[in-house]
């Protein structure tokens, strides 16, 4: 019933429509990049810029996991190394663990020496993504226009606010099942769906049902 429900509200939706995502072909042979473990390899990159919103933010620095495909992302005034290592070390680091690889593109940001030495003096490998190898620019791509597309959906015409609504875009997107996995972000990262509005209203089996047993069942 929900299903049916959101497929109808996605159908008369016009913004739905005008923001949906169109397919293109890659124009190379796509190739698998292995990730042996949730949360150890990483894809950061930065977008920008915005629309000027509070604070006077203006960028965003996005990373995803090639796992569980959980996106980090936070808005920024400024996109300085400083500012791209305290989000790998707040953001990423203090919530998940160190990873054992890091890729990035080569920007200023992410060449510089104080970056390097932050990564060295924890033993994280840094890769950079080139051109050559667009494979590997693909999953921080998918993540940026998703977030793109999800604040233009949100905002329509009240762009300047998109630093507050970037919240409920990425809680729409790791609560959704991604089709590489079949799974959502939430399930993958914290072993158990997350407990969503519809839930609360229409109180969900696992909300109303007493007892480990009967819940599971």
């Amino acid at each position: 019933m929900i299903i049916r429900k959101s497929i109808q509200l996605v159908k008369n939706c016009d913004k739905c429509q005008k923001h949906a995502n169109i397919h293109q072909a890659a124009p190379y042979q796509l190739s698998i990049i292995s990730a042996e473990r949730p949360f150890g390899t990483w894809r950061i990159d930065l977008v920008g810029p915005f629309p000027t919103a509070p604070d006077q933010l203006r960028y965003l620095i996005v990373a995803i996991d090639y796992y569980t495909k959980w996106i980090e992302a936070k808005p920024l005034a400024s996109i300085t190394t400083t500012q791209c290592q305290k989000f790998l070390w707040r953001q990423i680091i203090t919530r998940f663990g160190i990873p054992e690889v890091v890729i990035s593109d080569n920007g200023t940001q992410f060449t510089d020496r104080k970056f390097r030495e932050f990564l060295e003096g924890l033993h994280v490998s840094h890769r950079f993504s080139s051109v050559e190898h667009p494979q590997i620019n693909g999953q921080v791509e998918s993540a940026k226009k998703i977030i793109v597309k999800g604040l233009k959906k949100w905002l329509d015409k009240a762009k300047g606010l998109w630093a507050d609504e970037l919240g409920s875009v990425l809680w729409s997107y790791r609560t959704t099942p991604q089709t590489t996995t079949g799974e959502t972000p939430f399930r993958l990262t914290y072993g158990v769906e997350a407990v969503i509005p519809v839930e609360i209203r229409d109180a969900s089996p696992r909300r109303t049902v007493v007892g480990n047993d009967e819940e599971a069942e």
